[in-house]
């Protein structure tokens, strides 16, 4: 606890090269939540001080607050490592891309027919069994 309230106090950041991309959208998702935060503060303040200086400065809490996070020292090795599993990732060409999706969207849509199928079989079925007996249609 002491190590994150250190960390959070401190003004240095830590392995700065390291780990950007990862570091910038983490900070900047983690902003974004703030934001939407101070935002809804503002739509249910009933006065200006609480519709403008009270969520502008809980946005400047949370931002500092967020570019702290993101360069404590496990938090940082984490992202850091997370940024290099990434780049070890050999992604899809477009082409490749399309026809995967090609494929998914042509299975989804024959399981589709088959359930309907399925449900259309049994609806006859069920509404035969039933239906004799009781003398009028299934709903």
């Amino acid at each position: 606890m002491a190590e994150l309230l250190t960390g959070l106090l401190t003004t240095s950041r830590y392995k700065r090269s390291q780990g950007r991309i990862a570091r910038q959208t983490t900070f900047l998702a983690l902003v974004a939540l703030v934001a939407i935060g101070a935002w809804r503060m503002s739509d249910i303040a009933e006065t200006n001080a609480g519709r403008y200086v009270w969520p502008l400065a809980a946005l400047a809490a949370g931002s500092f607050l967020a570019f702290r996070v993101v360069n404590l020292p496990r938090f940082a090795d984490f992202l850091i490592s997370v940024e290099a599993e990434m780049n070890k990732v050999s992604w899809p060409s477009r082409d490749e891309l399309y026809r995967a999706s090609l494929v998914v969207i042509l299975v989804i849509f024959l399981l589709v027919a088959i359930l309907f199928a399925y449900d259309l079989v049994l609806k006859i079925l069920i509404g035969k069994l039933l239906g004799a007996g009781s003398g009028g249609p299934v709903p």
